[in-house]
């Protein structure tokens, strides 16, 4: 499945809460987790890391565009 199929599927279950406070916010989204099966938990937290992947590889691409010559911070 494509990016483009997951963000179509991913809408259709989206579920939101609006909370008073962050303690409220924290409690709905601990119980919002605990009610996941850890299939879907696990599978969430790997989407979570692919995207991280994806965006930490853009920034390395970015710094050396910058940075050709390796002066800048963090070049590799």
């Amino acid at each position: 499945m494509g990016t483009r199929e997951r963000a179509i599927e991913r809408r259709k279950r989206i579920v939101g809460n609006i909370a008073a406070n962050f303690e409220e916010a924290d409690k709905w989204d601990l119980e919002f987790w605990q009610r996941q099966t850890p299939q879907a938990r696990l599978s969430a937290l790997m989407s979570i890391r692919e995207d991280i992947a994806k965006i930490n590889k853009i920034k390395k691409r970015f710094r050396r565009y910058m940075h050709p010559r390796g002066k800048g911070p963090d070049h590799e």
